[in-house]
């Protein structure tokens, strides 16, 4: 008995023992926990723990949004892969969520929403669809007053900007991230009062890396970069200080936002769009003109060099014109970033230079708050090889070396000429920041808007090149439209949609309209106005006038286009341009054929004039003059190079490689190959003439239109007869041994592979099929029967006449057609050299040039 009092007062007294001892796994409070390390107070204080190599975080309000977003510090250097220095990753509206002793980052569904008072109905929508977890941690330390402290160093170490995926999209690799080989970098690493920033060396590691990593990475199988993680406040939903969103309206342009509203009555759209845009407000709401309580301020990176920095500065500049028109008084301003301004703070909007192994695109893209579409911060990326691509046309156009630069006595218009660029072209990727996407039509309205692609306006003076009015000078008239419906405030009392209805109507009457890349960019996209690179407001006048300048400058083109001391060689990167000059022009006129003029029409407003047409065809006699021109861009006196220039363009010397996409592709090896540039510019031209979804539109366009429309039968025998003359012509006539003739039996043979590409294509239209096969037998009928390939005849190099086989070939291609459709052996067409700057390969309709979100 009495060992078993024993027993039971032992397990009493241990049992006290323990109750009185504290929780050994409770969490220590924060400063205890983070004795002897650097603290960095902000917006979330963070505590550097340099003996660990870790990042704790101070996570104090819970439940409360704020915005997260991944940037690239230091890219790759490929456009081609688009991991560029500054590329922005996705924005997300994330909050901090208390579950026990963990921490949830969650990511609330904002595509789907109940704008409403009633709680329930809110609910029931937030419980239907799906949030994200972006990252779970645990509590390391907890203060009494509720606030913990997480280890942030695990989320940060990884690849959130997915540079991995981009570089196997691209197909450069299969890379993952690398831990051993990556760390915190703490000098970018801070906390502001509205934001708070990470950076990180980042390493991806791989095997058999693409030939865009070995031109850019020193060792290509371990690819370093450096990546930041933003931590942003966002603005209240409620009260004074909430933003107003505003709505958007296709008739003019505005990227933004768009979500589904559950709470809206069932007999309207769900559907609610809203644009994005600054915030701008005026001192005095009140007043016509006034400055506004907080401008924008765009800041110019300091590593851009003169004359470059000032042609930015003022090309951004030019914005504040059409703030003046919405009624803001010195409410855009551009400055230089001061020497202690940290980039990465979200208080910047950043006009960023930087540097690519080859050229490309620029960017304007903006940090938004998806909640309501305010852009929080705009951010440009201008690419600096794209000014040494202008100048090398302007050494095309109106080049004359005498030495190794330009004579310094004289105005140097290839400079002027670039540095004109240069200012249009950062006030066009400023205006994607500013909420704005491409307008493509406003090239042929006078310049109308800097969110067009323009291209130099290249005028004849007798037998000169004149550059003068190469580019804008000023922000277009759309521009200032623009700006006054997404900024322009109205005067209290005033019904806002009303009011912004009366704008965009006050700017139909000019005539003024907005089309974009949905309009423009597709090769078989309809409106014969809306396209890029493009000026004149009739594309085939303008068409012509472009091929009269090419004429001019091919006739011109000599060695004095390079500096002395330059291989000769180098010439063929200044011709290419020059030859292919009126490359754009033909993807303009093109659309007029089976075009239609049509805008973005609202019912109940399309019978307000001209400019509210819903659509209509294009004339068929409009149609009829663009095929006549585009034949004539198949003509081989225009095609031929010209035989001056074939004797300056010797093989490439030792070290002076070129770019192979800056050049034109060959069959002849290392010599220049004088088929090469006709073959790129025939194919061009036939490529866009009989693009499926074209010809599908004149197949049918008589029958549903007007029946002395152009025909799809009617086009293609038009070409063939072109291109090939006429059946007794073509007997009749025996062809010399020429540099023509060559280019002509040439661009017959791409005009056959094309119609039997459209022919054997499945996913084309019968009808379409059907018209093109009866045309390859009308070749085979009229230019390959045994009759033909019987009596035709050539002249040899001494001028006596011998059998022509081309008949032959063109007979037996046909065979092959005839008994194997899917397979005939058609000869690898020759590219043209790369036009519109290089594309990283992304979908057009997010960022090219371009805007993004």
């Amino acid at each position: 008995m009495n060992h078993t009092l024993r027993i039971l007062f032992l397990f009493i007294l241990s049992a006290a023992t323990l109750r009185a001892q504290p929780a050994t796994n409770a969490p220590a409070d924060i400063a205890k926990f983070t004795a002897g390390m650097a603290k960095n107070p902000g917006f979330l204080t963070f505590y550097d723990d340099a003996k660990k190599g870790k990042i704790w975080l101070e996570i104090s309000k819970f439940d409360t949004e704020l915005l997260y977003y991944p940037t690239l510090a230091q890219g790759v250097g490929s456009n081609d892969i688009g991991l560029d220095r500054g590329r922005l990753g996705q924005e997300h509206v994330v909050k901090f969520q208390r579950s026990g002793n963990k921490v949830l980052m969650i990511e609330p569904n904002y595509a789907y929403r109940a704008i409403t008072s009633d709680a329930p109905e809110r609910r029931a929508v937030e419980e239907s669809f799906a949030q994200s977890v972006h990252a779970g941690f645990e509590i390391a330390a907890e203060d009494a007053n509720g606030t913990v402290l997480v280890d942030l160093t695990p989320f940060l170490m990884q690849d959130a900007v997915g540079a991995a995926k981009a570089i196997a999209q691209t197909k450069q690799g299969t890379y993952k991230f690398d831990a051993m080989r990556s760390a915190l970098y703490m000098n970018r690493s801070k906390a502001f009062p509205q934001n708070t920033e990470f950076e990180t060396i980042i390493t991806l590691t791989g095997e058999n890396p693409g030939a865009y990593l070995r031109e850019v990475v020193p060792t290509p199988e371990a690819v370093t970069m450096h990546q930041h993680h933003s931590f942003v406040q966002l603005p209240p939903l409620t009260g004074p200080d909430a933003y107003q969103p505003r709505l958007f309206d296709p008739r003019i342009g505005y990227g933004g936002i768009e979500f589904f509203d559950y709470a809206t009555p069932v007999n309207q759209p769900i559907t609610k769009r809203y644009i994005s845009r600054h915030r701008l407000v005026k001192k005095d709401p009140s007043a016509a003109m006034s400055e506004a309580v907080k401008p924008i301020i765009y800041y110019m990176d300091p590593g851009a060099p003169e004359p470059i920095r000032q042609a930015l500065m003022d090309g951004t500049a030019w914005w504040n014109q059409a703030f003046e028109a919405a009624g803001f008084r010195d409410a855009f301003q551009v400055k230089l970033l001061p020497p202690d301004a940290d980039p990465m703070d979200i208080r910047y909007n950043l006009v960023q230079w930087v540097h690519r192994s080859t050229r490309g695109w620029s960017y304007g893209a903006s940090i938004i708050d998806p909640r309501t579409g305010e852009i929080l911060k705009g951010k440009v990326t201008l690419g600096s090889l794209r000014v040494r691509q202008d100048y090398l046309i302007a050494q095309g156009l109106v080049g004359n070396f005498d030495g190794p630069t330009m004579d310094s006595s004289k105005e140097d218009p290839m400079m002027q000429m670039s540095i004109a660029r240069l200012r249009q072209l950062a006030a066009h990727e400023v205006g994607h920041t500013l909420g704005l996407p491409h307008n493509y039509i406003s090239s042929t309205q006078e310049r109308a808007s800097v969110m067009d692609y323009p291209t130099m306006v290249a005028k004849l003076n007798g037998n000169t090149i004149d550059l003068s009015d190469a580019y804008a000078k000023n922000i277009g008239e759309y521009d200032k439209w623009s700006i006054r419906y997404g900024y322009e405030q109205f005067t209290p009392g005033t019904d806002e949609k009303i009011a912004l209805q009366k704008i965009v109507q006050d700017m139909q009457k000019t005539g003024l309209l907005f089309l974009t890349d949905q309009d423009a960019r597709p090769e078989g996209s309809v409106h014969p106005a809306t396209h890029l690179w493009d000026n004149g407001r009739n594309a085939v006048e303008e068409l012509n006038r472009v091929l009269d300048v090419r004429q001019v400058v091919l006739r011109n083109f000599s060695e004095r286009k390079i500096p002395v001391g330059m291989p000769m060689a180098t010439l063929e990167e200044v011709f290419v341009p020059m030859y292919m000059f009126h490359r754009y022009q033909v993807e303009a006129a093109v659309k007029v054929v089976g075009g239609m003029t049509y805008t973005n029409a609202l019912r109940g407003n399309q019978n307000a004039g001209p400019e509210q047409r819903v659509m209509s065809v294009v004339p068929a006699n409009e149609q009829n003059q663009a095929l006549d021109a585009l034949f004539g861009t198949l003509n081989p006196r225009l095609l031929a190079v010209p035989t001056a220039v074939l004797n300056l363009i010797p093989p490439r010397p030792f070290r002076f490689d070129p770019n192979q996409r800056e050049v034109f592709k060959r069959h002849t090896g290392m010599a220049f190959d004088a088929m090469g540039p006709p073959e790129a510019a025939a194919s061009l031209t036939l490529r866009l003439l009989l693009n499926p979804e074209r010809c599908a539109r004149l197949a049918h366009q008589t029958g549903l239109y007007y029946q002395n429309l152009p025909s799809l039968d009617g086009v293609l025998a038009s070409l063939v007869r072109y291109t090939f003359g006429t059946s007794k012509d073509y007997r009749s006539q025996p062809l010399g041994a020429s540099y023509l003739t060559d280019i002509q039996r040439m661009t017959q043979q791409k005009v056959l592979e094309h119609l039997m590409q459209l022919a054997v294509n499945t996913s084309n239209e019968g009808a379409v099929r059907a018209s093109a096969h009866r045309a390859i037998m009308s070749i085979k009928q009229d230019y390959a029967s045994k009759q033909v390939r019987q009596t035709s005849t050539r002249s040899d190099a001494l001028g006596a006449p011998i059998r022509d086989e081309y008949p032959d070939y063109l007979y037996w291609l046909i065979n092959q057609y005839e008994a194997n459709p899917g397979n005939v052996p058609m000869t690898m067409p020759l590219p043209a050299p790369d036009g519109s700057p290089i594309d990283p390969g992304q979908e057009w309709l997010t960022p090219d040039c371009d805007w993004t979100r």
